[in-house]
């Protein structure tokens, strides 16, 4: 980063849109994630909090674009729990962990699988690390 600058590889800016859009994007094209994502900023539903308190269901829909939805509600849901519980919503108590605390907390996170719980790391939580996904295999 010092040297060569912000890429934007990710198209968000704030770590918990990342994070939303990380979950999303599995098995979705970028474009339909978007649209699941800018239902959630209309609801006003694009933070932990927002999410907790939101039924299954309310996060279904807003996320429909983003195929899947039903299953990526109940990730998101989880996430946002688990966040709550372990972490009080705060992301930088989240992100202060070594690479390899954090990459251990993310995975145990229902529905956060290696290339997700990598891709958090590096674009959400600015950390160092490479993202292995079936292209790069």
């Amino acid at each position: 980063m010092a040297r060569y600058g912000p890429q934007h590889w990710w198209p968000a800016r704030e770590p918990f849109e990342i994070i939303v859009g990380a979950i999303l994007t599995q098995s979705a094209a970028w474009g339909n994630v978007e649209k699941a994502i800018t239902n959630l900023k209309a609801a006003e539903a694009l933070s932990p909090q927002a999410l907790h308190h939101l039924s299954l269901s309310e996060v279904a829909e807003l996320i429909r674009p983003s195929g899947y939805y039903n299953a990526k509600a109940l990730k998101l849901k989880s996430l946002a729990h688990w966040l709550g519980k372990h972490y009080d919503n705060n992301l930088d108590k989240l992100f202060a962990s070594d690479t390899s605390h954090l990459r251990q907390q993310l995975l145990s996170i229902y529905g956060i699988g290696q290339e997700t719980a990598d891709s958090i790391i590096l674009y959400a939580a600015s950390k160092p690390i490479f993202v292995i996904d079936a292209y790069t295999r």
